[in-house]
């Protein structure tokens, strides 16, 4: 991986020495839009942290249907489940953005937790945030209105997508967050008429990111500070983690 690259802030949390031994373990993939990369019940075969684009993770709902329950950018990684000695995926992954990862197969991955404390540790700590972030998602989807889950949604493809335009379509939105296509249409006309966002053709463009987070609810807000307040300590070189 290119010195230059961004990096997986997950990774960041290592020591840079130790961070240069665990990429140098990893391969460098491609992250293609609709790429499968789990499957419910099946065994999770590789382990991917993320640099650019970002992966949605879905649970089977009605028929026919999916349910999103997460998304992962450069702020995590795909397979954490295996530092609690869980095999097999609970949730379907597909890449929503195209992008690229780091990409380790899941034997080097467990061995290296076994002897790797401060990976270990990140990963922990890591599983804490997905669990407090689903709680939360579930009070969101229970206690708001549409419109405020789908400001949720666009803030959160805005961080991960690295650009203030991205493609996603109503059909799609609607799947995801388990409504009515028709809900959806209305939800985006609202926010686009304040002029917090352009849509066109499945075209998303974020025209007022200030004005957007003003409109979420405090869901948005509350999974960031729960990342931070796990996560960030690690960020700074003098905490840095041995490998």
């Amino acid at each position: 991986m290119s010195s230059t690259e961004p990096d997986n802030k997950l990774l960041t949390a290592l020591s840079p020495s130790a961070r240069s031994k665990f990429v140098n373990g990893c391969a460098r993939v491609e992250l293609v839009p609709g790429q499968t990369l789990a499957i419910p019940g099946e065994r999770i075969t590789h382990v991917y942290f993320p640099i650019s684009g970002y992966i949605s993770l879905t649970a089977p709902a009605r028929r026919a249907s999916l349910l999103e329950v997460g998304m992962i950018g450069n702020e995590g990684m795909l397979g954490m489940l295996l530092s609690l000695g869980v095999e097999k995926s609970p949730v379907q992954a597909v890449v929503g953005r195209e992008g690229t990862a780091l990409r380790m197969a899941t034997a080097d991955f467990r061995n290296l937790l076994q002897i790797s404390p401060g990976l270990l540790h990140v990963i922990s700590r890591y599983c804490y945030v997905w669990v407090a972030q689903l709680v939360q998602r579930a009070n969101c989807n229970r206690f708001h209105s549409l419109e405020q889950r789908l400001t949720r949604r666009l803030l959160m493809t805005h961080d991960r997508a690295r650009s203030d335009e991205f493609h996603v379509t109503q059909k799609d939105l609607a799947q995801l967050l388990g409504v009515r296509r028709a809900g959806v249409n209305a939800a985006a006309a609202a926010l686009q008429k304040r002029g917090l966002i352009r849509y066109h053709r499945g075209r998303v463009l974020i025209a007022d990111r200030g004005g957007l987070e003003a409109s979420a609810c405090d869901c948005y807000a509350g999974d960031n500070v729960i990342y931070r307040k796990m996560l960030s300590h690690a960020w700074s070189d003098d905490r840095a983690l041995p490998m």
